[in-house]
């Protein structure tokens, strides 16, 4: 498992639709990892154990060349198979206390909160490593998400945890999420739909990361690093 960095910056989820085979995975991927991603989650809702098997270590292999890191979609068990940095769970899929106990304390651990304060506290209670609020605007990959607004990331503040935006983020919107507290923004259609996934992440990093600002979850980010 590759070693542990802050939360900071733009976050790509893979889609089957659009990188439907190892090629185009592999090709896509590296291009978004050239233009600075942080994080990449893998997410297929139709391969076989084999193929996500497969898929996860090839990207895994790449994210360890690119000082990126793998998150698995909704699977402790393939994270924990492709020695992936940790896994996304939504609130239909297992608990956070088994993929912890599953991965271990060093993994990245998200938990999927829509637009709730509520499922925000029992994730963080739970000992999530970043809360995803979504989707913010009209999103081609989930058209019928339940809709998140701004204050809802401005009060998450609260739990000192990275907050992550989703769901039809363009860049027009970037200064306005990282304003009300997203410390990530990720996107699917916005990188691997486009003709070059490096130069939609670097065009996103540019308007995105200059509006950041220093958090006290990075102010202690050293002191949690040693305690692993």
């Amino acid at each position: 498992m590759p070693k542990r960095q802050i939360l900071r910056g733009v976050y790509a989820i893979t889609d089957s639709k659009l990188l439907p085979d190892d090629t185009q995975l592999q090709i896509a991927a590296e291009s978004a990892m050239r233009g600075g991603l942080k994080l990449l989650q893998y997410r297929d809702k139709t391969a076989d154990a084999s193929k996500a098997l497969r898929q996860a270590r090839l990207l895994n292999d790449l994210c360890l060349s690119y000082n990126c890191q793998l998150i698995i979609n909704d699977d402790p068990e393939l994270a924990k198979a492709s020695d992936a940095a940790g896994v996304h769970l939504g609130q239909s899929d297992q608990s956070l206390s088994h993929a912890r106990e599953l991965l271990g304390k060093a993994a990245i651990i998200g938990s999927t909160c829509h637009n709730s304060l509520e499922l925000a506290a029992i994730a963080a209670k739970s000992g999530a490593d970043y809360l995803a609020f979504g989707r913010f605007f009209p999103s081609t990959t989930k058209p019928n998400a339940p809709m998140a607004c701004l204050d809802t990331l401005k009060l998450a503040s609260r739990f000192n945890l990275p907050l992550v935006a989703i769901g039809g983020i363009t860049l027009e919107s970037l200064p306005s999420l990282a304003k009300a507290g997203a410390s990530m923004v990720a996107a699917v259609a916005g990188i691997f739909a486009q003709p070059c996934p490096e130069t939609a992440v670097r065009t996103f990093r540019h308007a995105f990361e200059p509006t950041l600002s220093f958090t006290s979850y990075e102010a202690n980010y050293d002191t949690l690093s040693r305690s692993l």
